[in-house]
C-alpha cells in the first residue's frame, strides 16, 4: 500500500498529484526520508520538509525500511498542516505531495535511501534523516544556488547540532568543496539531511548509495565523495537544518561494524593515501574502534600509523588511554557530544 496526501486536498476529494506547472516555475524536489521505527520524530521531520516555503511541486517519500511494519498514517503525521490550513501557512508555495512506501532493496539505511531516490519524480532529490528537521528556507536557497551553478555536483547547508535541550551551531564555508577536501575532512556540517542534488546525476552519475558497506555505516561520506569527484560541492552558509543527537542514534557504540566499514572505506577510496591528513584522520577513527573492542595492539598500531600521517589526529590521541583502559570509549564520545563534536 502507498499512501498519498496532497496538499489543498480534502479527504474523499484527492488532488491530481500532477498540477499543471509553467516553463518558469520552480522545479520539482523530491525529498526522501529512511524511516524505521521512531513515528514521532518522523512526525517532525515531515512537517519541516512540507512546511518549506518553496515556490515548486515538493515530493515528500517517506520510505520504511522494515517488511513488516505499517505504512504510516500520513494525515496523523501531519496535524498543523493539514488541507484547509496549509495554503494559508505557506502562501506563494507549491504542491505538496506525500507518500509511504516500503523499502524494497537492501535492508538498511543505504538501501532505503536508494528506493526513495529511484521512486523520485523530482527534478532535484534532497534528504532528510527522520530524526532531523529542516529550518525555515533550505530549499529555496539550495535550489537557487544549484541553479547559479551548473557544475555543482551537490548542495549542502549550514546546521545547527540539538544535544541535551542545548543547540550547537556549525556553519558552511561559501567557498567551493572538492574531492580533497573531503579526503582532507569529512566535514560534518555537509549532514545528509543537507544534500540537494540533480536526479540525474545520482541516477546516470556518481550512482546511487552503496549498499555493500559492512553495516552501512559511512554511506552518505562515500557517496559524497563520488559527488565530489565529478564537481565541486557548494553549500549555504547558513544553518538550515536542525540535526538532532540522541541516544537512540544508530551507530553508538557499533565499533565492530565500524572498524570493518572504514577498513572497506580506505580500500575503496585508494585516494586517500595521497592526502596524508585525510589518510591519517580515518586512520585514527580505525585505532579508536579498535581501542573500544579492546584490541590493544591493533589500536596502537593503527594509532602510530595515523600520528605519523596526521600528528594531531584528535581520535589517534584519545584511542591511547582507551587502549590503556584508563577511561571508557563511550566516556570519550559522550565528552566529544557535548562539544558537538563526533569521533
Amino acid at each position: 500500500m502507498i499512501t498519498t496526501f496532497v496538499r489543498g486536498s480534502r479527504p474523499g476529494r484527492p488532488m491530481p498529484m500532477h498540477a499543471p506547472m509553467g516553463e518558469a516555475a520552480a522545479a520539482t524536489v523530491t525529498v526522501v526520508i529512511p524511516t524505521r521505527d521512531r513515528p514521532e520524530l518522523l512526525r517532525r521531520a515531515v512537517r519541516s520538509v512540507l512546511g518549506q516555503q518553496y515556490a515548486g511541486r515538493v515530493e515528500c517519500l517517506v520510505v520504511v525500511d522494515s517488511p513488516d511494519a505499517p505504512l504510516p498514517d500520513l494525515t496523523d503525521l501531519l496535524p498543523d498542516l493539514l488541507p484547509d490550513q496549509l495554503p494559508d501557512q505557506l502562501p506563494g508555495a507549491g504542491p505538496r505531495d506525500v507518500r509511504a512506501l516500503r523499502n524494497g532493496r537492501t535492508p538498511g539505511l543505504a538501501g532505503t535511501r536508494n528506493t526513495g531516490y529511484l521512486a523520485a519524480e523530482g527534478t532535484y532529490l534532497a534528504s532528510c534523516d527522520d530524526d532531523d528537521e529542516w529550518l525555515p528556507g533550505k530549499l529555496t536557497a539550495q535550489v537557487a544556488l544549484i541553479e547559479e551553478h551548473p557544475g555543482t555536483s551537490l548542495v549542502a547547508t549550514g546546521i545547527v547540532v540539538h544535544l541535551a535541550g542545548r543547540d550547537m551551531p556549525r556553519d558552511a564555508e561559501p567557498r567551493p568543496l572538492y574531492f580533497e577536501d573531503f579526503l582532507a575532512d569529512r566535514r560534518m556540517e555537509v549532514h545528509p539531511s543537507t544534500y540537494l542534488t540533480r536526479r540525474s546525476a545520482v541516477v546516470t552519475g556518481f550512482g546511487l548509495v552503496d549498499e555493500q558497506i559492512p553495516g552501512g555505516y559511512a554511506e552518505d561520506y562515500e557517496w559524497l565523495l563520488r559527488a565530489a569527484r565529478t564537481g565541486p560541492v557548494r553549500c549555504v552558509p547558513q544553518r538550515l537544518v536542525r540535526v538532532h543527537w540522541h541516544e537512540g542514534s544508530f551507530f553508538t557504540s557499533r565499533w565492530q561494524m565500524i572498524d570493518e566499514a572504514l577498513t572497506w572505506l580506505l580500500e575503496r577510496v585508494p585516494e586517500f593515501s595521497t592526502v596524508p591528513r585525510g589518510l591519517g584522520r580515518v586512520e585514527g577513527q580505525l585505532a579508536f574502534a579498535n581501542a573500544a573492542l579492546g584490541r590493544r595492539r591493533v589500536a596502537l598500531g593503527w594509532a602510530g600509523r595515523a600520528l605519523r600521517h596526521h600528528p594531531t589526529s584528535p581520535q589517534a590521541w584519545a584511542s591511547l588511554p582507551i587502549a590503556s583502559g584508563l577511561v571508557s570509549a563511550d566516556r570519550v564520545v559522550a565528552l566529544a557530544r557535548r562539544r558537538g563534536r563526533g569521533v
